[in-house]
């Protein structure tokens, strides 16, 4: 019982630490993408001189992200912006304007 109990433990203490990183549901992701509307339009769809993220391949807007967040990029307003995301959010990014064209 007590092998079993611990094991249990382990388990649910694996999932929630991984949770915050790998787990990015819908509702979560759309909310990350309004953030990027104000600038580059709903649904990444500028219609201004600010480029749009709307049908943009996941791999170019990942690589530009992190560009901008370790300052290989530099932009004022994108290096602030981009430095509060980690590497999954930008991906779970990537893919949400990649399927909006």
């Amino acid at each position: 019982m007590k092998l079993f109990a611990a094991l249990a433990l382990l388990l649910v203490s694996t999932l929630c630490a991984a949770a915050p990183e790998t787990l990015m549901t819908h509702s979560r992701v759309r909310f990350m993408a309004a953030n990027c509307a104000y600038c580059h339009g709903p649904d990444g769809k500028s219609r201004g001189s600010i480029p749009s993220l709307a049908g943009m391949d996941k791999n170019h807007f990942v690589s530009r992200m992190k560009a901008f967040r370790d300052g290989t990029r530099p932009n004022t307003i994108m290096t602030s912006h981009a430095s509060g995301y980690t590497d999954a959010e930008f991906a779970a990014l990537g893919d949400w304007f990649a399927t909006h064209k």
